[in-house]
């Protein structure tokens, strides 16, 4: 027999197998996870009706621990503390006031059919959907969270992104669900719906930059020098679907180039997003020349397939009428939001080399002599 190992043909169907095999891999894991979440619910169901209308007294839990880790051993998930972690989840979504009215307008907006039936029938799609993602996520937010509304923002986010548990537990911590869609923009003035509310979507409020090491007077290109460094960390806090371009773009506008900060793309949207960093407090000028490069970016780059171009602005800070007017008779979609960094170096541990702005300043200065 010949050696199909060099054979092309049978290299491309054993590729094809194995992604078969993979695909069916992930759906038997996924319905696993999936059954254990109903049984745990049941479990917890149990275990609250009979704390409410049996007299074991309270030490029942350690002896059902003991009972079924005896009857089923090979299950792990028996234990005295997961146990309790079952009850705590039932309670936590099964309540009434978790079916509250926050909680239905996240449903009724992400899964109208869910909301047009009766409490029970809610109950039963807020367990269907917390049992797709695993138990260690739901963990995760019932150790983090409070509020059943907040917790079911990120169960949304975790199904659509695939979040693995460390990337739930920064986004929790990053407080994801108050920054998401809080910037200022005139996106429904400048795109049509659904766009508007996806593009809304993308921004944050202020970006959290934590993972960065720069002193309080950072300049701009710090700033950009730090983000491309840890440009992961960067792209996770921008959130899903961005894709870096390049830094300091180059345009050409009537003879006279332009640099822009950053360009992405976005999957999703399928139109490129001109980012610009301001280190000091958002000035009005700011958004006209956002506007101007959204402009030669639609104009230079952009084809037919792709969607408008979007522009978001992420400053020190800003005044939120001062951008409200600024926005108002723009006809690029911009969005505005600060950036934040709890922590800085100490001021004297700045680089003494000097920057691109300051050599470029000095030569200016040699030039006019």
């Amino acid at each position: 027999m010949s050696d199909l190992t060099n054979d092309k043909e049978y290299r491309d169907w054993i590729v094809s197998i194995k992604s078969r095999v993979q695909a069916s891999q992930i759906k038997a894991a996924v319905a696993v996870n999936y059954a254990m979440l109903e049984l745990y619910w049941y479990l917890g169901e149990q275990i609250i009706e009979r704390q409410e209308t049996a007299k074991w007294g309270d030490g029942f839990l350690q002896q059902m621990s003991k009972d079924l880790s005896f009857e089923f051993p090979e299950i792990k998930g028996f234990s005295y503390r997961n146990l309790r972690r079952m009850r705590q989840w039932y309670t936590f979504w099964a309540s009434t006031d978790a079916i509250g009215p926050q909680v239905v307008a996240r449903l009724e907006k992400k899964w109208p059919q869910a909301v047009a039936k009766t409490e029970s029938s809610r109950k039963s799609t807020v367990q269907q959907l917390v049992a797709q993602i695993p138990w260690g996520h739901n963990s995760v937010l019932l150790e983090k969270l409070s509020d059943p509304s907040d917790a079911l923002f990120y169960v949304q986010k975790t199904i659509e992104n695939n979040w693995s548990r460390a990337v739930l537990t920064h986004q929790i911590e990053s407080g994801l669900h108050l920054r998401e869609g809080k910037a200022i923009d005139n996106f429904e003035a400048t795109l049509p719906k659904p766009e508007s509310d996806l593009a809304r979507q993308l921004l944050r409020d202020p970006y959290n930059f934590d993972f960065l090491t720069l002193t309080e007077r950072h300049n701009e290109r710090e700033l950009e020098d730090g983000l491309i460094d840890h440009l992961t960390k960067f792209l996770l806090e921008l959130g899903a679907g961005f894709a870096f371009v390049g830094r300091q773009y180059k345009i050409n506008v009537d003879g006279d180039e332009y640099s822009i900060d950053l360009l992405f793309y976005h999957l999703k949207l399928h139109c490129y997003v001109v980012i610009e960093l301001k280190v000091d407090k958002f000035k009005p000028e700011y958004a006209g020349k956002l506007n101007f490069y959204i402009s030669a970016v639609d104009s230079q780059v952009r084809t037919e397939a792709d969607g408008p171009t979007l522009g978001i602005l992420i400053c020190k800070s800003k005044s939120d009428i001062k951008v409200e007017y600024s926005l108002r008779d723009l006809t690029k979609p911009i969005g505005v939001s600060e950036y934040q960094i709890t922590e800085h170096l100490p001021d004297d541990l700045r680089s003494s080399l000097p920057t691109i702005e300051q050599i470029e300043a000095e030569l200016g200065e040699v030039d006019d002599e």
